[in-house]
């Protein structure tokens, strides 16, 4: 609270800001970061916040659009670029990144900070990974330059350490608050010279909605009997993509008749995973899903007749994506590297059960709510899965457990602790 008592964070005297490549659009989804900052944007703005998004959206779609009876307004950037580069947000990822650094300073400062500044609120800037640093600090110099940089809090985050070696840390360390999303990441920054402050992942309250079981289960039905593993991730060695095959293999080895479910993205390493799914031995069929819907996606999954790798080459709606983890007895988000591991996270609130690393996933608990892997041995994690399907009971202990864990981590909760951090940094500038 100010000295008058009034709170200067609160929705009426505060505005948020944030800036993100990913986004909300299926354009600008390619992982973790556009769940983040759609749900955190969100959140913000159901919290009474107004709230403004500059992200690399979909060319097609409106440059600004206002969502939540007016309080989120989503600035699609880069939009001359991206209709060059129709892939996807990292498509022409240069030049977005060059224009994004560049365009975004003035748009800010004078149409979004400065008006709000002088209407007497507070500006908060949540910016996101390393794409958005510099244009973080050249906001910060702007705001300098103006005089209002003490009206602004600004929070550069990292979610994990890719581009970390195109950053200028000592600058960013001296133009912004670092934060992170895990203790494991906090260590790992320490390395490069800063000490961040850790504020966690978060999911929205919705998705403790347990999806229906007659949807999870359709997709049981339609893929037959054995155990049904779910993998979606970049095609990205960090992910392990190859472990889950191998893993996948030892099981159908045991005589286990045992599925994936993979959804990768479109980075080149997918086609050198496919191919050593071959090399294994394993059947691989490319799925598209033409509808959004469970009955649409377990007809796609059944007409796969006996693939063992089912590959997913369609957008999954959020909803669906949901019922997967359900369904599955597995969902394998187990990273060489996690820092934070929301995945894991989404599938214990669906009622699935998570199989992640012993990185940053700090939520997870070996065998209290979820399996914990230490090893990159794929023996580990087929000997968990053939140890779960003889257990049902087990199994659907540690999926209660897991929604009860992912309740802790709601976006709600999660605001308080950020708006907690804020009103530190915020009381320490005035």
């Amino acid at each position: 609270m100010g000295n008058n008592g009034v709170d200067p964070l609160s929705p009426e005297h505060a505005m948020f800001i944030v800036l993100s490549f990913e986004g909300p659009d299926v354009y600008a989804r390619a992982g973790g970061l556009g769940v983040r900052v759609t749900e955190l944007s969100r959140a913000l703005a159901d919290t009474g916040y107004d709230v403004h998004l500059v992200f690399v959206g979909d060319p097609d779609l409106p440059g600004h659009e206002s969502l939540v009876d007016g309080r989120l307004t989503l600035h699609r950037w880069c939009q001359w670029i991206s209709t060059f580069h129709p892939e996807g947000v990292y498509a022409g990822e240069e030049g977005k990144w060059r224009d994004f650094s560049t365009s975004t300073v003035d748009f800010v400062v004078d149409q979004l900070a400065a008006p709000a500044i002088r209407a007497g609120k507070r500006v908060v800037i949540l910016s996101e990974e390393w794409h958005t640093a510099e244009a973080l600090c050249r906001i910060g110099d702007r705001l300098w330059d103006t005089g209002l940089r003490r009206h602004a809090v600004l929070l550069w985050n990292a979610n994990n350490t890719m581009g970390f070696d195109r950053i200028d840390w000592p600058r960013l360390n001296f133009a912004t608050t670092i934060t992170t999303v895990s203790r494991y990441m906090k260590h790992v920054m320490w390395n490069y010279g800063v000490d961040p402050l850790v504020i966690p992942n978060g999911i929205p309250t919705r998705w403790l909605d347990a999806p229906p079981d007659d949807s999870a289960d359709c997709i049981r039905h339609n893929l037959g009997d054995g155990p049904l593993l779910v993998k979606v991730a970049r095609w990205d060695p960090d992910k392990r993509w190859k472990l889950a095959l191998e893993t996948v293999a030892q099981l159908k080895s045991a005589d286990r008749p045992v599925r994936l479910v993979a959804r990768g993205g479109l980075e080149a390493h997918g086609g050198e995973v496919l191919d050593h799914a071959r090399a294994l031995g394993l059947r691989v069929r490319d799925i598209n899903v033409d509808k959004p819907g469970a009955q649409e996606m377990a007809q796609a999954l059944g007409a796969a007749d006996f693939a063992d790798v089912l590959n997913i080459t369609s957008f999954i709606a959020p909803d669906d994506l949901r019922v997967l983890y359900r369904a599955a007895d597995g969902v394998l988000a187990n990273s060489g590297r996690e820092p934070f591991g929301l995945v894991g996270l989404e599938a214990m609130a669906a009622g699935g059960t998570a199989f992640t690393g012993n990185t940053g996933e700090e939520y997870a608990r070996h065998l209290e709510n979820a399996v914990v892997l230490d090893t990159a041995d794929p023996a580990e994690a087929a000997w968990y899965v053939a140890y779960l399907a003889d257990r049902p009971r087990e199994q659907q202990r540690l999926r209660t457990e897991g929604r009860a864990t992912a309740k802790r981590f709601t976006w709600d909760r999660v605001l308080d602790q950020l708006l907690a951090r804020v009103r530190v940094l915020a009381a320490a500038q005035t």
